[in-house]
């Protein structure tokens, strides 16, 4: 497995701190509202990540944060006039709701809000280190002078940086030493949460908060770090900065970010209008359908969000699912335990996209390429799989993609919503109007599934139907 580091702007091969375990930590969500598709993106792209790597043999320890006290958060429970942990409460549940339909896997998903003593217990660590210095006000920065790779990860000289942050300084941060240094730890505001701690009463810097995490429940320093290709500067370079002061070690053997999202060709912005949340888009897709678009570009390459493209991956996905759900019904009824000599012939071709599709996940995570050895899969399936076959090959077929589409964490198999239900039922009713030769309500029927947005299909196997 090769990964492309941001750290050496390499692609690196990957090896493990411990052999056959993974330590990774995703940047996750500050919950203060519905998480957007910017959001989304790198929970699926790790996901998947991890995914593959426990198709690999790998026990990952896979840690996702959410940041439950921030400014947007305290603003928030100002305007509604509740407690911001009524406000995190609420969103931790739309998230997780959000994450489900996305199939995102079960992770350790640890709070700021219930990491405080450590966090005052690292600033406490870096201020006796002198790498840390405490203002008049109580508040405490970080002094990047103190650390001589500061800038390593974003590839930022520090002179340049204090250069140009020196006519950015905003109210408030008099106490500075130097334009580049960052708050550890502030004091508390009217109305907002703090905690007590040996300089004042207040809540840490939002930088504090993953390197305390991280190394708690990761068991040690990190073998990935990931997140948004946004957080590289200052985020992740400052939480560098404060964990390898602190602990003498390397943070993190290598770090992984996705790129951004563009709507239409434009950078999502809420000033633009063009700013989706997740859940405006699975109310109106399939929420497979989103994971199985974000998945059809390469993770480091930004990704173009339009209506026609959802539709595009729509029709992608349902050709796979067609291919699947035509399988299925062919194993129900074939018999035959032994393969044929031409189909264990072609059995190697069906291996030989497995070992493409392993090929290409194995190159930093290519899942554009991925997904094209599972259309080589469809086609064969589509081909060689005939009412002539074995039970054993349909199935051995059936199972690869099967198989390939769980690594990526696309459903194959979707339980029946009440949608689902209702359309059954009306085409039966329309199946029993046309035996009984009346087309009238077998048309008023269709008409009604169409305006459901239901498109139907008269196949020798039956009704078929999809979204349209």
């Amino acid at each position: 497995m090769k990964i492309f580091n941001s750290m050496s702007r390499m692609k690196e091969e990957f090896k493990p701190i411990e052999p056959g375990k993974i330590r990774m930590y995703v940047c996750g969500p500050t919950v203060y509202n519905f998480i957007h598709i910017g959001n989304a993106r790198p929970m699926i792209v790790f996901d998947t990540f991890r995914r593959y790597m426990e198709y690999q043999g790998y026990k990952v320890t896979y840690v996702s944060n959410y940041t439950d006290v921030d400014d947007k958060i305290i603003k928030e429970a100002n305007e509604e006039g509740v407690e911001c942990s009524d406000i995190t409460k609420r969103y931790i549940a739309e998230v997780e709701k959000d994450m489900a339909d996305l199939n995102i896997e079960e992770a350790i998903h640890p709070r700021a809000t219930e990491e405080i003593q450590g966090m005052i217990d690292l600033i406490d660590t870096l201020v006796k280190k002198d790498s840390a210095y405490v203002a008049k006000d109580g508040t405490v920065y970080f002094d990047t002078t103190s650390f001589k790779d500061y800038g390593k990860l974003s590839h930022k000289n520090i002179d340049e940086l204090q250069s140009g942050f020196r006519d950015l300084k905003v109210s408030g941060e008099d106490g500075k030493r130097t334009s580049t240094d960052f708050v550890l730890w502030k004091p508390k505001k009217m109305g907002e949460p703090y905690w007590e701690s040996p300089w004042c009463e207040g809540r840490p810097g939002w930088h504090t908060e993953c390197c305390v995490m991280a190394p708690k429940y990761c068991g040690g320093r990190l073998d990935i770090h990931a997140g948004g290709e946004d957080l590289i500067f200052p985020h992740h370079e400052n939480e560098i900065a404060q964990y390898e002061v602190a602990h003498g070690e390397k943070f993190a053997n290598y770090w992984m970010h996705n790129a951004f999202i563009n709507i239409n060709n434009q950078k999502m912005s809420k000033s633009l209008g063009n700013f989706f949340t997740v859940r405006d888009i699975t109310s109106q897709y399939d929420p497979r359908v989103l994971r199985f678009y974000m998945l059809s570009a390469h993770y480091r390459n930004p990704l173009n969000f339009s209506r026609d493209l959802m539709d595009s991956a729509k029709t992608s996905l349902e050709r796979i699912q067609t291919a699947i759900e035509r399988l299925r019904e062919l194993s129900a009824k074939l018999t035959g335990s032994d393969m044929s000599a031409a189909e264990l012939e072609t059995v190697k071709s069906v291996d030989a996209q497995q070992d493409m599709f392993n090929q290409k996940m194995d190159d930093d995570l290519n899942t554009a390429d991925a997904i094209t050895a599972i259309f080589e899969l469809v086609k064969i399936a589509n081909v060689s799989v005939t009412e002539e076959s074995t039970k054993a090959f349909a199935d051995y077929v059936l199972e690869k993609i099967e198989l390939l589409m769980s690594v990526l964490g696309i459903k194959t198999v979707v339980a029946k919503d009440d949608l689902d239900s209702e359309v059954e039922k009306l085409i039966e009713e329309r199946q029993a109007a046309r035996k009984a030769k009346d087309f009238a309500k077998a048309d008023e029927i269709r008409d009604k599934l169409l305006e459901m947005g239901i498109v139907l299909k008269d196949t020798r196997e039956g009704v078929k139907w999809s979204r349209a």
